[in-house]
């Protein structure tokens, strides 16, 4: 069983704050990293994905990145708006879901950034969620070969793919990488107003229907002026 998702949700609504300086007058999306803005960069992936509308919510100066996005086609961009509220990263997908449909779709930050390796990693996902099996196919990182990425991790793996969160004090080998697939479903009894996706995650794990995908190739972990530097440095290194 796979899926095939045509939509997309690209939080893009964050402050930035560990990214200041480069954040006071760009919102963090718009950062760029290789050439291109970090948004660019998630788009053109779910461009390659078959992604033909991607749902991309804003909050910290909005005007930049609707006029950014105004002119794509590849996927054409619906644009969430939250100036006027503060509805975290759960409370942002609950908002924008009359426009993602009843279909499992993509969620991506905006930030994320990673070099797929023989195969796009997106497709990789979509062929891989299994909605008789899961309500949540998280994207898992390695953190041995993450670059700019210092954490304990954020779960475990089993040989089936099935996530097991981390404990306070544990450390474990894969962190989420910023993109997975959703179902809708799991948003039937959310909570109203801001409130943090990763409930949700804990939701499908106690459930047993949350589950992981090695990401192939190396992602980056881009959350300070310094990591951007690191982040140009893999870039060049994997078109040498």
């Amino acid at each position: 069983m796979s899926v095939k998702p045509t939509k997309a949700m690209v939080l893009a609504a964050g402050f930035g704050l560990r990214m200041r300086p480069l954040t006071e007058k760009m919102p963090k999306p718009l950062v760029p990293v290789a050439g291109q803005p970090l948004l660019d960069h998630v788009l053109d992936k779910l461009g390659d994905a078959g992604v033909t509308e991607a749902i991309v919510n804003v909050h910290y100066l909005p005007d930049q990145i609707i006029n950014h996005t105004a002119s794509r086609q590849h996927p054409r961009v619906t644009i969430s708006d939250e100036r006027d509220q503060v509805l975290g990263t759960g409370g942002g997908v609950v908002k924008a879901l009359p426009l993602l449909g009843d279909a499992p779709f993509f969620h991506v930050n905006s930030d994320t950034l990673w070099i797929d390796g023989v195969r796009s990693n997106l497709a990789r996902l979509a062929e891989n969620f299994d909605p008789e099996r899961m309500d949540i196919l998280l994207l898992m990182a390695p953190t041995a070969t993450s670059i700019g990425y210092s954490g304990r991790g954020d779960y475990g793996m089993l040989p089936d793919g099935a996530l097991r969160k981390r404990k306070e004090k544990e450390v474990v080998p894969f962190v989420y990488a910023g993109a997975a697939i959703l179902s809708p479903s799991i948003f039937a009894d959310a909570p109203t107003g801001e409130f943090s996706l990763t409930k949700m995650f804990d939701r499908a794990n106690e459930q047993e229907r949350l589950f992981g995908l090695r990401l192939d190739g190396v992602w980056m972990h881009v959350g300070t002026p310094d990591a951007v530097h690191a982040a140009e440095e893999a870039f060049l290194e994997s078109v040498a």
